[in-house]
């Protein structure tokens, strides 16, 4: 069995990909057009021949689609999450539990899907200024 991807709905696509691509640094893998159905659908990754994440957006879709935190969360491990995060807060993105333990923090898309990123081996020693950063909102 081989993991392919998650499908996540997006109420506003070109959103989604600011935040999916230009600040967490996936590259869009393909696309699909279906007007027929009147819909796009979008995968991207890390790296090709990795597992994806697909985001549906349904072109007539007007309001946002229902939060629900059973969708659970997006997991991508980083080589220096302490500089991913800086990197992240620079680029706009509210980091709502800071890597306080030097492995792990979360933050949400712009349709509030919780994506936790996680420090690639041993977590890194505790650090300033996320050691006394507050938790914010949920994730």
């Amino acid at each position: 069995m081989k993991f392919l991807h998650t499908m996540i709905r997006v109420l506003d696509l070109d959103q989604a990909l600011d935040f999916f691509v230009d600040r967490l640094g996936l590259i869009e893998i393909r696309r699909h057009e279906f007007p027929q159905g009147r819909f796009t659908l979008v995968f991207l990754a890390t790296a090709e021949n990795e597992p994806q994440v697909e985001l549906t957006y349904n072109w007539d879709e007007k309001e946002p689609y229902s939060e629900g935190r059973n969708f659970g969360h997006l997991a991508f491990r980083v080589e220096n999450i302490y500089e991913y995060c800086d990197n992240l807060q620079k680029k706009g993105v509210t980091i709502l539990r800071p890597p306080r333990d030097g492995h792990m923090a979360f933050v949400r898309s712009p349709d509030q899907i919780s994506v936790e990123i996680l420090q690639e081996g041993e977590a890194l020693e505790p650090q300033e200024p996320w050691l006394s950063m507050p938790n914010q909102g949920e994730w």
